[in-house]
Protein backbone atom coordinates (compact mmCIF):
# COMPACT_ATOMS: atom_id res chain seq x y z
CA UNK A 1 0.00 0.00 0.00
CA UNK A 2 1.17 3.20 -0.77
CA UNK A 3 1.88 6.08 1.87
CA UNK A 4 0.80 8.79 -0.23
CA UNK A 5 -2.56 9.09 -2.29
CA UNK A 6 -3.01 7.43 -5.10
CA UNK A 7 -5.75 10.06 -6.75
CA UNK A 8 -5.38 13.89 -6.07
CA UNK A 9 -9.24 14.50 -6.79
CA UNK A 10 -12.45 12.30 -6.53
CA UNK A 11 -15.92 11.58 -6.62
CA UNK A 12 -17.49 9.45 -3.78
CA UNK A 13 -20.86 8.08 -4.87
CA UNK A 14 -23.10 6.86 -2.14
CA UNK A 15 -26.36 4.86 -1.97
CA UNK A 16 -29.33 7.12 -0.37
CA UNK A 17 -29.48 3.12 1.26
CA UNK A 18 -26.54 3.17 3.12
CA UNK A 19 -27.30 6.02 5.40
CA UNK A 20 -30.20 3.81 6.32
CA UNK A 21 -28.17 2.17 8.78
CA UNK A 22 -30.07 -0.81 10.34
CA UNK A 23 -33.26 1.46 10.15
CA UNK A 24 -35.81 0.54 7.27
CA UNK A 25 -35.97 4.30 6.59
CA UNK A 26 -34.51 7.64 6.79
CA UNK A 27 -30.94 8.88 8.10
CA UNK A 28 -29.31 7.32 10.90
CA UNK A 29 -27.00 10.05 11.79
CA UNK A 30 -24.05 7.98 13.02
CA UNK A 31 -23.83 6.89 9.40
CA UNK A 32 -23.43 10.09 8.11
CA UNK A 33 -20.86 10.72 10.63
CA UNK A 34 -18.90 7.95 9.78
CA UNK A 35 -19.07 8.74 6.00
CA UNK A 36 -18.28 12.37 7.02
CA UNK A 37 -15.01 11.00 9.12
CA UNK A 38 -14.10 9.08 5.95
CA UNK A 39 -13.96 11.93 3.74
CA UNK A 40 -12.45 14.48 6.35
CA UNK A 41 -9.77 10.93 6.66
CA UNK A 42 -9.30 12.03 2.94
CA UNK A 43 -9.16 15.85 2.86
CA UNK A 44 -6.20 15.27 5.56
CA UNK A 45 -3.91 13.25 2.74
CA UNK A 46 -4.83 16.21 0.94
CA UNK A 47 -6.86 14.88 -1.29
CA UNK A 48 -10.19 16.73 -2.66
CA UNK A 49 -13.67 15.63 -2.58
CA UNK A 50 -16.68 16.03 -4.72
CA UNK A 51 -19.56 13.78 -3.26
CA UNK A 52 -22.90 12.30 -4.82
CA UNK A 53 -25.70 10.97 -2.75
CA UNK A 54 -28.83 9.39 -3.72
CA UNK A 55 -32.12 9.24 -2.52
CA UNK A 56 -33.41 5.99 -2.29
CA UNK A 57 -33.59 5.99 1.91
CA UNK A 58 -36.23 8.52 1.19
CA UNK A 59 -38.30 8.29 -2.06
CA UNK A 60 -37.26 6.51 -5.49
CA UNK A 61 -38.84 7.98 -8.09
CA UNK A 62 -39.20 4.20 -10.23
CA UNK A 63 -40.83 2.70 -7.31
CA UNK A 64 -43.70 5.40 -7.86
CA UNK A 65 -43.47 4.38 -11.61
CA UNK A 66 -43.73 0.61 -11.04
CA UNK A 67 -46.95 1.06 -9.46
CA UNK A 68 -48.35 3.01 -12.24
CA UNK A 69 -47.60 6.28 -11.07
CA UNK A 70 -45.81 9.15 -13.03
CA UNK A 71 -42.24 8.53 -13.17
CA UNK A 72 -41.31 12.33 -14.23
CA UNK A 73 -43.11 13.49 -10.76
CA UNK A 74 -41.30 10.45 -8.78
CA UNK A 75 -37.74 11.59 -10.40
CA UNK A 76 -38.72 14.87 -9.16
CA UNK A 77 -39.52 13.83 -5.38
CA UNK A 78 -36.13 11.46 -5.78
CA UNK A 79 -33.98 14.76 -6.56
CA UNK A 80 -35.33 16.62 -3.74
CA UNK A 81 -34.25 13.25 -1.65
CA UNK A 82 -30.87 13.52 -2.55
CA UNK A 83 -30.95 17.43 -1.22
CA UNK A 84 -31.84 16.31 2.31
CA UNK A 85 -29.09 13.40 2.20
CA UNK A 86 -26.79 16.51 0.93
CA UNK A 87 -27.27 18.68 3.45
CA UNK A 88 -27.31 16.29 6.33
CA UNK A 89 -23.80 15.43 5.27
CA UNK A 90 -23.30 18.96 5.12
CA UNK A 91 -24.12 19.31 8.81
CA UNK A 92 -22.01 16.31 9.52
CA UNK A 93 -18.77 17.55 8.00
CA UNK A 94 -19.24 21.10 9.49
CA UNK A 95 -19.40 19.26 13.23
CA UNK A 96 -15.52 18.21 12.19
CA UNK A 97 -14.56 21.53 11.04
CA UNK A 98 -14.76 20.94 7.28
CA UNK A 99 -16.02 24.03 4.36
CA UNK A 100 -18.42 21.99 2.44
CA UNK A 101 -21.14 23.15 0.14
CA UNK A 102 -23.77 21.87 -1.46
CA UNK A 103 -24.86 22.85 -5.06
CA UNK A 104 -27.88 21.51 -6.64
CA UNK A 105 -28.74 20.84 -10.14
CA UNK A 106 -32.66 22.11 -9.29
CA UNK A 107 -32.67 25.45 -8.27
CA UNK A 108 -33.37 25.83 -4.45
CA UNK A 109 -31.55 29.13 -3.19
CA UNK A 110 -32.90 29.12 0.01
CA UNK A 111 -31.41 26.04 0.92
CA UNK A 112 -28.58 25.21 -1.43
CA UNK A 113 -26.37 27.19 -3.76
CA UNK A 114 -27.39 25.89 -7.72
CA UNK A 115 -24.97 23.54 -9.70
CA UNK A 116 -22.66 25.08 -12.20
CA UNK A 117 -19.27 23.69 -13.53
CA UNK A 118 -17.24 26.62 -12.86
CA UNK A 119 -18.62 27.28 -9.90
CA UNK A 120 -18.05 23.46 -8.28
CA UNK A 121 -14.67 23.71 -9.70
CA UNK A 122 -13.87 26.60 -8.38
CA UNK A 123 -14.75 25.57 -4.72
CA UNK A 124 -12.44 22.21 -5.10
CA UNK A 125 -9.74 24.41 -5.89
CA UNK A 126 -10.29 26.62 -2.83
CA UNK A 127 -10.27 23.42 -0.95
CA UNK A 128 -13.58 22.74 -0.12
CA UNK A 129 -16.16 19.98 -0.18
CA UNK A 130 -18.68 19.75 -3.04
CA UNK A 131 -22.00 18.15 -2.17
CA UNK A 132 -23.75 17.60 -5.61
CA UNK A 133 -27.50 17.06 -4.99
CA UNK A 134 -30.72 17.19 -7.06
CA UNK A 135 -29.18 14.52 -9.68
CA UNK A 136 -28.59 15.82 -12.81
CA UNK A 137 -31.76 18.12 -12.96
CA UNK A 138 -33.58 15.43 -15.34
CA UNK A 139 -35.64 12.96 -15.16
CA UNK A 140 -35.13 9.28 -16.18
CA UNK A 141 -31.17 9.75 -15.27
CA UNK A 142 -30.07 7.73 -11.62
CA UNK A 143 -27.62 9.46 -9.68
CA UNK A 144 -25.30 7.29 -10.74
CA UNK A 145 -25.10 8.81 -14.41
CA UNK A 146 -25.13 12.17 -12.06
CA UNK A 147 -22.23 10.65 -10.36
CA UNK A 148 -20.07 10.16 -13.48
CA UNK A 149 -21.31 13.46 -15.10
CA UNK A 150 -20.10 15.61 -12.29
CA UNK A 151 -16.53 13.46 -12.28
CA UNK A 152 -16.39 14.30 -15.87
CA UNK A 153 -17.53 17.69 -14.98
CA UNK A 154 -15.05 17.93 -12.04
CA UNK A 155 -12.14 16.48 -13.92
CA UNK A 156 -12.12 14.03 -11.16
CA UNK A 157 -8.72 11.11 -11.59
CA UNK A 158 -11.21 8.77 -10.01
CA UNK A 159 -14.77 7.84 -9.55
CA UNK A 160 -15.30 6.16 -5.73
CA UNK A 161 -18.45 4.10 -5.64
CA UNK A 162 -19.94 2.81 -2.10
CA UNK A 163 -22.05 0.09 -1.80
CA UNK A 164 -22.89 -2.74 0.36
CA UNK A 165 -20.17 -4.89 -0.89
CA UNK A 166 -16.41 -5.01 -1.03
CA UNK A 167 -16.85 -4.71 -5.00
CA UNK A 168 -17.94 -6.06 -8.30
CA UNK A 169 -19.40 -10.16 -8.07
CA UNK A 170 -19.81 -12.53 -11.01
CA UNK A 171 -23.29 -12.96 -9.13
CA UNK A 172 -25.12 -11.73 -6.07
CA UNK A 173 -22.94 -12.60 -3.67
CA UNK A 174 -25.57 -12.29 -0.74
CA UNK A 175 -27.51 -15.20 -3.02
CA UNK A 176 -24.71 -17.28 -5.04
CA UNK A 177 -21.79 -17.87 -1.96
CA UNK A 178 -20.08 -19.52 -5.29
CA UNK A 179 -19.69 -15.91 -6.74
CA UNK A 180 -16.38 -14.53 -7.04
CA UNK A 181 -14.94 -10.99 -6.80
CA UNK A 182 -13.15 -9.12 -9.63
CA UNK A 183 -9.34 -7.64 -8.94
CA UNK A 184 -10.05 -5.97 -12.04
CA UNK A 185 -12.23 -5.45 -15.10
CA UNK A 186 -12.80 -3.07 -17.83
CA UNK A 187 -15.66 -0.52 -18.62
CA UNK A 188 -16.30 -2.51 -21.27
CA UNK A 189 -16.31 -6.11 -19.77
CA UNK A 190 -18.97 -4.40 -17.26
CA UNK A 191 -21.43 -3.82 -19.81
CA UNK A 192 -20.59 -7.16 -21.95
CA UNK A 193 -21.43 -8.91 -19.06
CA UNK A 194 -24.44 -6.78 -17.54
CA UNK A 195 -22.51 -6.35 -14.17
CA UNK A 196 -24.86 -4.31 -11.78
CA UNK A 197 -21.67 -1.76 -10.90
CA UNK A 198 -23.63 1.68 -12.28
CA UNK A 199 -26.21 2.03 -14.74
CA UNK A 200 -25.12 1.82 -18.46
CA UNK A 201 -25.12 5.48 -19.32
CA UNK A 202 -22.42 5.92 -16.31
CA UNK A 203 -20.60 3.45 -17.58
CA UNK A 204 -20.34 4.66 -20.85
CA UNK A 205 -19.63 7.97 -19.48
CA UNK A 206 -16.81 6.71 -17.36
CA UNK A 207 -15.61 5.07 -20.35
CA UNK A 208 -15.67 7.65 -22.51
CA UNK A 209 -13.34 10.24 -19.96
CA UNK A 210 -11.56 7.62 -19.04
CA UNK A 211 -12.62 7.21 -15.51
CA UNK A 212 -11.46 4.53 -13.60
CA UNK A 213 -14.27 3.43 -11.21
CA UNK A 214 -13.80 1.91 -7.52
CA UNK A 215 -16.15 -0.14 -6.19
CA UNK A 216 -15.73 -0.89 -2.40
CA UNK A 217 -17.59 -1.35 0.78
CA UNK A 218 -18.98 2.26 2.13
CA UNK A 219 -19.80 0.39 5.66
CA UNK A 220 -16.03 0.04 6.45
CA UNK A 221 -15.02 2.27 8.31
CA UNK A 222 -11.41 3.99 7.17
CA UNK A 223 -11.80 1.88 4.40
CA UNK A 224 -12.33 4.81 1.79
CA UNK A 225 -9.38 6.59 3.14
CA UNK A 226 -7.36 2.91 2.57
CA UNK A 227 -8.55 2.85 -0.70
CA UNK A 228 -7.17 5.96 -1.64
CA UNK A 229 -3.93 4.60 -1.11
CA UNK A 230 -3.85 1.38 -2.84
CA UNK A 231 -5.13 -1.10 -0.15
CA UNK A 232 -8.13 -2.48 1.07
CA UNK A 233 -10.84 -5.24 -1.29
CA UNK A 234 -12.42 -3.22 -3.42
CA UNK A 235 -12.75 -3.69 -7.42
CA UNK A 236 -11.30 -1.01 -9.97
CA UNK A 237 -13.27 -0.81 -13.39
CA UNK A 238 -10.69 0.95 -15.51
CA UNK A 239 -9.80 1.00 -19.38
CA UNK A 240 -8.53 -1.54 -21.13
CA UNK A 241 -5.35 0.54 -22.33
Amino acid sequence: MADKPLYKRVLLKASGEALMGSQGFGIDVAIVDQIAGDIAAAREMGVEVGVVIGGGNIFRGVAVASKGGDRVTGDHMGMLATVINSLALRTSLGKRGIDAVVLSAVAMPELCETFSQRKATAYMNAGKVVLFAGGTGNPFFTTDTAAALRAAEIGADALFKGTQVDGVYSADPKKDPTATRYQTITHDEVLAKGLSVMDTAAIALARENRIPIIVFSIHEAGGFGTILKGGQDCTIVRDAS
